[in-house]
């Protein structure tokens, strides 16, 4: 807990709490299940360069097809063997535009309707097409589809959102320019077109939408919608965003002629809470969804990735059947009155019918007194004082039959991590870069089938392998530290064949490798250094893992290392005669104990021994410098 009573608040510092909190999240996220164990760089990452921002991937699973959004086309790229094809949308533009509007900037790809459904800003004239499959030539024939209001934003920029479920288009993008009339909508499909009413929302930023399936009760399916929304409260110390899930029926078809026609009937709106209750400390600012969908939708999770005011982020989990149970439940904040039967918010087979009393509470109360709270209430199940921008999750069988959920989150400076679920605990198996330069990711899409993450950058389009076993390929006990589900160890070493694997995701300890040969090399041979006395000399040890605690030993003398990036250190400052002799450089993580290297220090047997050495030194003492 925070020592509050070491610090004093006044109005001169209104945020001092948060610097304060910023400070103790350092210390928290200081252990190693805050810090990746190992450092990777993937170098056959880059699945297609190109020569323009994307703002959109498309990719279903399974498929070797990946579609990327453009200016005025559709980039299509077969994954597998890297071909590509382009398809031009021929776009109506303005008569009277500048050179930025008239951009056709591609906001939204879906499969809708039979066809590939594509969007676009249009020069500021919002229109869709269709992309049909000519399966006689195997070509792709482009038709303008209509106008595109509201289902595309009108610049790149404007906040937007679009979702295909049962053959129907869900949709949030400003109805004119200048950014207004930003509200969730059905536009087009098998039901009739839907809005919102106009108070329900204040300034609203749509994060993301589902729709989540019962299928032994497909009546009360409901569509979910996560947003930002202003804080009503202005107060100083209030962040000025709060974060929100509403949700609809599936079924709602609008009021009655005389009352809320074409209105959603069955909106309701609750807050989302992420953060440490007993601090009243909370990330505020939702900023990307993956919801994990389960046979069942009451054990489905979302997992939602948050920001906050000190600079720093964190991943809550929230069971829908709870988050549902919200809805279900609460009262409706501002209402005290008798709730009426339906119960607002209830889905029927008939919307148009809905009682005036039940309409009443939905037009004027739609939101729900009581908070949604993650199923880990006391604390976010991850925390770090690094900026992530997205996530995705997956779900990874191991060979002890049980499935592990694997977070990837991308990093604002372009790097991967993955992190294996663990219970109530976050450990971070690696992180990962797949890009050479550092621009934060645009676009991510997970394909579970092919245990592959496509990944957008700004000109380059790469692909991160989950299934990379070679990075811990040396051992069996490499292989079991790395926890990493997707991999196990077998007669062929570490590889993604988990089933009948060595595997100890639970703990990592590798005990369970005692029943095999651990075929892990040694150091290899000694290396022999000449060293001259009265010299500064250094001494470098590899870095296998982050997570391990490195030493020397020397004699009867243990030392600890100087880490940095790759290499843990060892600074002699001047030698003397009892610095002679043996150096081994010791790793242990867990139950786990290696040398990773030894060294002879000797003296020089002759001046030109010294001589060379002592140049020798020179040269390690400014490589020592650069490291420090």
């Amino acid at each position: 807990m925070l020592p509050k009573r070491r610090f004093s608040f006044d109005k001169r510092h209104l945020t001092s709490r948060w610097f304060i909190y910023g400070l103790w999240l350092q210390l928290v996220c200081s252990d190693d299940a805050s810090n990746p164990r190992l450092t990777l760089q993937q170098d056959d990452a880059l699945l297609y360069n190109i020569n323009y921002s994307h703002t959109v991937l498309f990719h279903e699973q399974g498929s070797n097809i990946l579609l990327v959004g453009g200016l005025n086309f559709v980039l299509r790229v077969d994954v597998e063997n890297g071909e590509n094809e382009t398809f031009t949308l021929n776009p109506k533009l303005q008569p009277f535009c500048d050179e930025k509007s008239c951009e056709n900037v591609v906001t939204v790809i879906e499969r809708f309707q039979n066809s590939t459904f594509v969007c676009g800003t249009n020069g500021e004239n919002p229109t869709c097409w269709t992309l049909f499959s000519e399966k006689s030539n195997n070509s792709t024939e482009v038709k303008e589809y209509g106008d595109g209001t509201g289902i595309s934003p009108h610049t790149c920029t404007q906040n937007s959102l679009c979702l295909t479920a049962d053959g129907d288009l869900y949709a949030a993008a400003p109805l004119y320019s200048d950014g207004a009339l930003l509200q969730f909508r059905r536009l087009a499909g098998n039901r009739i077109d839907l809005w919102m009413h106009d108070q329900w929302l204040s300034e609203p930023t749509f994060i993301s939408s589902f729709l989540a399936k019962r299928k032994d009760d497909p009546m009360n399916e409901k569509i979910y919608v996560l947003f930002l929304e202003k804080n009503s409260d202005t107060s100083p110390e209030a962040d000025p965003w709060i974060s929100r899930v509403a949700r609809v029926c599936k079924v709602d078809e609008g009021g009655p002629r005389q009352y809320l026609q074409n209105i959603w009937t069955s909106f309701l709106k609750a807050r989302l809470i992420c953060g440490i209750p007993r601090e009243s400390l909370y990330f505020n600012r939702l900023k990307d969804i993956f919801v994990v969908h389960a046979e069942n939708w009451t054990d489905s999770r979302v997992y939602a990735l948050f920001s906050s005011s000190w600079n720093s982020t964190a991943v809550c989990i929230y069971s829908l059947k709870e988050l549902d149970a919200i809805f279900e439940n609460s009262v409706f904040k501002g209402y005290d009155g008798k709730i009426p039967n339906p119960r607002p918010g209830t889905c029927v087979k008939n919307s148009n019918s809905i009682p005036i009393a039940t309409l009443n509470i939905i037009k004027d109360y739609p939101e729900m007194q009581d908070w949604i709270h993650p199923i880990h209430k006391d604390t976010p199940f991850f925390m770090s004082k690094t900026n992530y921008t997205k996530i995705a999750v997956d779900k990874v069988q191991a060979s002890d039959a049980l499935v592990y959920n694997v977070l990837l989150l991308a990093k604002d400076n372009g790097m991967i991590i993955k992190v294996l679920e663990n219970d109530t605990k976050a450990f971070i198996i690696s992180e990962t870069r797949l890009y050479s330069g550092s621009s934060p990711v645009q676009a991510m899409k997970l394909d579970s089938e092919m245990s592959k993450l496509f990944v957008g950058y700004p000109g380059q389009i790469s692909v991160l392998d989950l299934q990379r076993c070679q990075d811990y390929n040396a051992s069996c006990a490499d292989c079991v530290l790395s926890r990493d589900p997707y991999c196990a160890w077998t007669e062929y070493g570490c590889t993604a064949q988990t089933k009948g694997g060595i595997q100890n995701i639970a703990d990592g300890n590798t005990y369970v490798c005692d029943r095999i040969k651990d075929s892990r090399p040694s150091y290899g041979a000694s290396v022999h250094h000449s060293v001259p006395v009265e010299v500064s000399f250094y001494l470098s040890c590899p870095v296998d893992s982050h997570h391990a605690t490195y030493r020397w030993i020397h004699g009867n003398k243990s030392t600890t290392c100087q880490p940095t990036q790759s290499e843990c250190l060892l600074l002699i400052p001047s030698m003397t005669s009892d610095d002679y002799g043996s150096y081994e450089c010791i790793s242990h993580e867990r139950d786990y104990t290696r040398k990773m290297k030894k060294y002879y220090l000797l003296k020089p047997k002759r001046v030109t021994d010294s001589a060379f050495n002592l140049k020798c030194t020179m040269v390690t003492m400014v490589t020592l410098a650069f490291y420090l």
